[in-house]
């Protein structure tokens, strides 16, 4: 789940251009060496690999916990924008009706 995948080439569906074929290259080759060269050790199978994450009853406990206090600091948060907006919301309107009642008065006095 947590190994990426990497995509298989698709066929192409449209107009294909053939490979343009290049002369071949001669290669020269060195002469061989008088030394004794060991052949290297073959790499051992791969083993199977364990899962990457083991949780013990600790951990788990310690992932719900921090967890729990990710959500309560997030609610935290929220409720304190919420609370922000209804207060400045709150000061405008109280400012509006201010300035409706000091409008009027000053129609009413001419």
């Amino acid at each position: 789940m947590f190994r990426p995948r990497i995509p298989t080439m698709p066929t192409p569906t449209g107009i294909v251009t053939p490979l343009t074929h290049t002369a071949p290259v001669e290669q020269h080759h060195a002469a061989p060496c008088a030394c004794q060269h060991t052949t290297p050790a073959a790499a051992p199978a791969p083993m199977r690999s364990a899962p990457a994450v083991r949780l013990t009853p600790t951990g788990l406990l310690a992932v719900v916990g921090a967890g729990a206090a990710v959500v309560l600091v997030v609610g935290a948060v929220l409720v304190s924008l919420l609370l922000a907006v209804a207060i400045t919301a709150a000061s405008v309107a109280v400012c509006a009706v201010v300035l409706r009642s000091l409008l009027n008065s000053q129609t009413r006095q001419r």
